[in-house]
């Protein structure tokens, strides 16, 4: 049975350190422990991770995730073995994003070794940029784990186009019908696709990703209500009201107070 962790990915990630680690010249197995960090590989070689109670297999394109405080035994098997690595905080502490332990990287190995690179070079330089980096490759590895549970391997072509549509216009008006033409389907056929990917109809669907980015609007920015509703395309105040109770359980002012107050 696979490991899984959960990554708290709300804010960015407070990056100690990253680099190219070497290993496998003074000897076959490792063991070592980061009693406050988080640790993210991307590997280059082949050998066996392994940590609760759990062995990992490693193999070129694997990325893994160690939460802190967590014993790690690593086999390699040549004597020089390289990955990219990161070491981090998650200073975050609300929704959290389940993820396995080890996951193969596929096509999607050459993007994240190029958003870890970036980060590396940018530690000496800008430490916010290379957070920045490493936040992005964070949520890069979310997609790894959507695109494994999906049983066709990926999303209908149509559906995602629909679903780029609706983010690139949140702050517009969205209706089926055009989100439909924008996607090159029929409404009734993007209707479907949306039912069986997501369990939601377009319309919610639409209002879960609006209501996605009003929370984090409210929380992390000082943007006014009424601009924050604009921005998510329903600039109606009553509206915008009415739909925060429904979706995030309050009202805006008080999902903004609440995250306020868990800051202290």
């Amino acid at each position: 049975m696979p490991t899984f962790v959960e990554l708290p990915l709300e804010l960015p990630p407070d990056l100690v350190h990253a680099g190219v680690g070497v290993h496998g010249s003074a000897g076959p197995h490792e063991v070592f422990r980061l009693p406050h960090l988080w640790q993210l590989h991307l590997y280059g070689y082949s050998g066996t991770l392994e940590f609760g109670g759990a062995r990992h297999p490693i193999r070129p394109g694997h990325l893994s995730l160690v939460p802190p405080g967590t014993e790690v035994h690593f086999h390699y098997d040549a004597p020089r073995c390289e990955h990219l690595y990161a070491h981090f905080r998650l200073p975050g502490d609300g929704e959290r994003r389940r993820l396995p332990a080890m996951q193969d990287a596929g096509a999607e190995a050459a993007v994240l070794s190029a958003l870890l690179r970036q980060t590396i070079a940018a530690c000496a330089q800008s430490p916010a940029r290379a957070s920045a980096e490493l936040w992005a490759a964070l949520w890069r590895t979310t997609g790894l784990a959507e695109a494994t549970e999906t049983p066709s391997g990926s999303r209908h072509p149509a559906l995602r186009a629909a679903m780029a549509h609706i983010e690139e216009h949140l702050a517009d008006p969205l209706s089926v019908p055009g989100i439909a033409r924008a996607a090159g389907v029929s409404h009734t056929h993007l209707t479907r696709l949306f039912r069986e990917d997501t369990g939601h109809t377009v319309v919610g669907y639409v209002r879960r990703r609006r209501m996605e980015r009003a929370r984090h609007l409210l929380i992390a920015s000082t943007l006014a209500i009424p601009a924050v509703a604009a921005t998510v395309g329903i600039p109606d105040l009553q509206a915008f009201n009415k739909t925060c109770r429904k979706e995030l359980g309050a009202s805006p002012r008080a999902v903004r107070q609440a995250a306020g107050a868990q800051s202290f």
